[in-house]
């Protein structure tokens, strides 16, 4: 007995570990049809077994499916000394917290206890979609690495997400990838219409991304009365421990825009690029704007600002944009804060144990307090965009309820990862929000990928990791709201209604 619990302990640790090497940087997404298979088999066989090993077996594959996909979030605590202790204990507690979102999944399986395989193949499917909606929405949510992003390269496979997005998309690929395990365990034709209709269900997505591809290169331009140029840059995460100077780092950016004079430009940059400045205090720096940009300029970029409230400060991670002469024209202030990166919880108690921000040294940020459609007009002409802030761009749904504007901008500062695959996972993310809009994403980032990206999610331009430069979007498509801006994620619970109605008929088919 205790040397099969070692081996199946060991066993679920390997499929897990496996599974995340579907996601990317590596997106080998074919690895899933056996680490899902092996895992839902094992499960299915095993329902007799008690609660406590079937919650223990789900947290397992959880926390080392976790473990292996984001060990490079403790990067982030190796530039302060005083976050070293917090290294090896983080690195075992995201994980190990995360993984009991999958343990809760396997422990409802296990009460449930189906006995006809094709309702416990639909329940599995519906038990671990819903848990990752769950996981992501749930506190300030966390809907990182989601099963869906191995197919991340898979574009034209991504157009359904126009109709139904992220979660929903999610639910059925975990589907598709136990679907070998359903032909496995077939008793009837019914187990195996089944394994047909998931099979085609991937090629009719493919199919309709091709259509919408054929559509959207044939639909009407629009010239924006800007050029936007977006900047990449490789400045290092030193300028906020050491004594940088900020106009060195003014500086070199301007460098890399390569401001034209008569050319009319908005110019990108990364967030909270320039160090020990706040917002207020930019003007200090005005000769140089001044010296480089014209009236036919503005820039954009990430900085801290602050209001005084009750004879104190409030601090905000902002987007903000100015003219050549360092006048504020507009300002948006980020709504969701990374936990621990720019809020700490309990924030007096945690105080005490020495725990802080990790991202400044003024304690928590405060919340904006709404999204909003940031116009830059030029005669006639504007441009309308969505602003995000890093951390903003990995949610799905409920992004605006106003879909009036050209493009989503999005900022970013991806230093606090290294040169590990935590950019690349970050970057993924913005193509699912390009395609779930229907919208251009425009993303500027340091020391990680600068791109413009299409509504149907293909790259049109990048800037890649390491690399400092600049690209412009001028011309864009023009294209009606998709079907899941405007709905959101009610679709999503559409097809956990449909997942439930198989479940219990297919354990009624069974009884009967």
């Amino acid at each position: 007995m205790k040397k099969n619990f070692i081996f199946e302990t060991l066993l679920i640790i390997f499929l897990g570990s496996l599974t995340s090497l579907s996601l990317p940087p590596y997106n080998f997404f074919f690895l899933n049809f056996f680490t899902f298979s092996v895992f839902f088999i094992f499960l299915f066989q095993r329902l007799k077994q008690g609660i406590k090993k079937s919650f223990y077996y789900g947290w397992l594959f959880g926390f080392s499916y976790f473990l292996s996909s984001l060990y490079w979030l403790t990067i982030s605590l190796s530039y302060d000394q005083s976050f070293n202790f917090l290294i090896p204990i983080s690195l075992i507690i995201i994980p190990a917290f995360l993984g009991l979102f999958y343990a809760l999944c396997i422990a409802i399986f296990y009460l449930y206890k189906p006995k006809n395989i094709l309702s416990a193949f639909f329940l599995f499917s519906l038990l671990f979609g819903l848990i990752e909606f769950i996981r992501g929405t749930i506190l300030t949510g966390f809907p990182w690495n989601l099963v869906i992003y191995s197919f991340s390269e898979i574009t034209s496979f991504l157009s359904i997400l126009s109709i139904i997005g992220t979660y929903s998309l999610n639910l059925i690929v975990v589907s598709f990838f136990t679907a070998p395990a359903l032909f496995i365990f077939r008793k009837s034709k019914k187990e195996v219409v089944v394994c047909i209709f998931l099979l085609l269900l991937p090629i009719s997505f493919y199919t309709y991304g091709e259509f919408l591809k054929k559509n959207f290169y044939n639909s009407k331009e629009k010239e924006l009365p800007f050029a936007v140029r977006v900047i990449g840059a490789n400045i290092s995460l030193d300028r906020y421990y050491k004594n940088v100077n900020a106009e060195s780092v003014i500086n070199e950016l301007i460098s890399i825009s390569s401001p034209i004079e008569e050319k009319k430009t908005f110019f990108v940059w990364p967030e909270g690029i320039i160090p020990n400045t706040y917002e207020d205090q930019l003007d200090l720096y005005n000769d140089i704007f001044e010296k480089y940009f014209s009236e036919n300029h503005l820039i954009g970029l990430g900085i801290t600002s602050r209001k005084t409230m009750n004879n104190d400060y409030n601090y905000y991670n902002s987007f903000s944009i100015f003219d050549s002469k360092v006048n504020l024209i507009e300002n948006y202030n980020k709504i969701k804060l990374v936990p621990f990166g720019e809020f700490v919880p309990l924030e007096n108690i945690l105080n005490k144990f020495g725990l802080k921000t990790i991202t400044n040294n003024i304690g928590s940020f405060d919340k904006g307090v709404n999204r909003k459609i940031i116009k830059i007009q030029d005669d006639l002409k504007q441009i309308n965009f969505l602003p995000l802030i890093c951390y903003e761009i990995i949610y799905s749904g409920n992004l605006t309820k106003n879909f009036n504007f050209d493009f989503i901008l999005n900022i970013s500062e991806d230093g606090w990862f290294g040169k590990s695959i935590g950019p690349k996972q970050h970057f993924i993310h913005s193509k699912f929000r390009a395609v779930e809009n229907g919208k251009y994403i425009i993303r500027s980032s340091n020391n990680g990928m600068a791109a413009i990206i299409n509504p149907l999610g293909f790259i049109e331009n990048k800037i890649d990791y390491g690399v400092s430069g600049f690209i412009d979007l001028e011309i864009i498509k023009e294209l009606k709201p998709t079907l899941f801006s405007k709905y959101g994620n009610k679709i999503f619970f559409l097809l956990i209604l449909l997942y439930i109605l198989l479940t219990f008929s297919f354990n009624r088919i069974k009884n009967e």
